[in-house]
């Protein structure tokens, strides 16, 4: 016997008004504060990051709280629609990162990569690791589990950002030189762990530090990338090449669809979704150049417009008044020492067991510790899934700005003092004309 449903009803009036509202308000003040930050030579995340602060609780809701609650209601299922817009956005943020892993890059120059993106790594990680055991109690999430916390910890202290180091090195015209290929390479190297870590981590958070639940999490990864690359890469270029015949902006959607699908994938697995949207990435980079070609308005839609809507939301879960704790501040201060220090020891090490000279160790410290985007990713995954608070959030969040922040100076001095082979005078002639566009900051 058939069940009659009933129909969804429609989403109502006002809450439509105030996503739309909000997306709107997001995106405006998130356009002028990026443009503003990039004149003022920092990475528009800077400013897109402060306008969640601006319009969130640090400011808005300090100075005017019955305007910001009208304007962000304590509604879950309201704030969820925002949510829901952002995970999109930041999904195909990924996948726009995935398409500039040059992995050919990578085996290119493997073994120097290895040795210098391996340290600094795994330096980062343990001392991240180590910071999280220490981190007083009152930080912790009221659900968080300690070990969970700190390996969660020490992911977001060893990773780097691929799309704030291509910009940062295609601004300062560095991507010709030797220190910058190396810096791309070693970004890329940790970049690939530091998403499997996530997804690693996530699915402790998940399914607990059971050994059963580990060993089934890591298997599920593994089978995940098996698949990807022996199954799932034809059928893309396949599907890929197919959608070049066709007129419109089926490429764009083919990719879209690609990009979405191994997010799910892996967030039914028990994965970070967003682990997926890398792969799905890379998987759509392997088409060919003719694909990677139609895919700009993607890339335009993704930095102009999703992705500066999503770092505006993540803005808004940052409450600054947090560090009014000494506790918080110390904390803060604290982490992000570890993160700097941790970088720039893992570079000097890999520099070194590379035999390159101290200016170029000081230039892959910089580049390297440039976290960017994705450490805000990082920060969001660990806030959804309870396992930082608001007050580790936001000081996540900060040092990823600081971070960034930083990585232009001290490459602009460090660059200036590393002579520039004659190959590499070669290589600005033949690369610099063909430049990729990169991401956000």
């Amino acid at each position: 016997m058939a069940i009659a449903l009933a129909p969804v009803p429609p989403i109502g009036g006002h809450p439509l008004l105030l996503f739309l509202l909000q997306v709107g308000l997001l995106l405006a003040v998130a356009l002028l504060l990026g443009r503003l930050a990039v004149r003022c030579g920092l990475p528009a995340i800077v400013g897109e990051l402060l306008t969640g602060v601006l319009l969130g609780p640090s400011l808005l809701g300090h100075l005017a709280p019955a305007w910001w609650a009208w304007l962000f209601p304590p509604d879950p299922a309201q704030f969820h629609l925002l949510d829901a817009f952002g995970q999109f956005g930041v999904l195909l943020l990924v996948g726009v990162t995935g398409l500039h892993l040059d992995f050919g890059l990578v085996r290119r120059r493997g073994a120097t990569a290895a040795r210098v993106s391996l340290p600094g790594f795994a330096v980062p990680l343990a001392l991240g690791i180590a910071a999280g055991f220490a981190v007083p109690a009152s930080l912790l999430a009221g659900r968080g589990d300690r070990p969970v916390f700190a390996l969660f910890l020490g992911i977001a202290m060893c990773v780097s950002a691929i799309p704030v180091i291509a910009k940062t090195l295609l601004d300062l015209k560095l991507l010709h030189r030797d220190v910058g290929q190396l810096i791309l390479v070693a970004g890329t190297v940790d970049d690939v762990l530091g998403w499997i870590g996530l997804s690693a981590v996530t699915a402790m958070a998940t399914t607990g530090l059971r050994a059963g639940g580990v060993l089934r999490s890591v298997a599920f990864l593994v089978l995940f990338l098996v698949v990807a690359a022996l199954v799932a890469r034809p059928l893309v270029r396949r599907a890929l090449r197919a959608s070049t015949r066709s007129e419109g902006g089926t490429t764009v959607a083919v990719a879209v669809v690609v990009v979405v699908l191994c997010g799910v994938v892996t967030h039914a697995l028990g994965l970070e979704a967003v682990f997926g949207a890398l792969v799905g990435g890379v998987l759509v980079r392997a088409a060919g150049p003719d694909v990677l070609a139609r895919l700009a308005p993607l890339r335009t839609l993704v930095t102009a417009v999703l992705a500066p809507v999503f770092f505006a939301t993540a803005g808004l879960r940052v409450d600054l008044t947090a560090l009014a704790d000494p506790v918080v501040a110390v904390t803060a201060l604290a982490l992000l020492a570890i993160a700097v220090v941790g970088k720039f020891t893992g570079a000097w090490l890999g520099a070194w067991t590379s035999g390159l000279n101290r200016w170029e160790a000081l230039a892959l410290g910089a580049g390297l510790n440039a976290r960017g985007v994705v450490e805000v990713v990082v920060a969001m995954v660990g806030l959804r899934l309870g396992v930082l608070s608001t007050a580790t959030y936001t000081v996540v969040v900060l040092i990823a700005v600081v971070t960034s922040v930083m990585a232009p100076p001290i490459l602009r001095f460090a660059t200036a003092r590393i002579e520039v082979a004659a190959e590499e005078e070669v290589r600005r002639a033949e690369f610099e004309p063909a430049a990729p566009a990169v991401g956000k900051g």
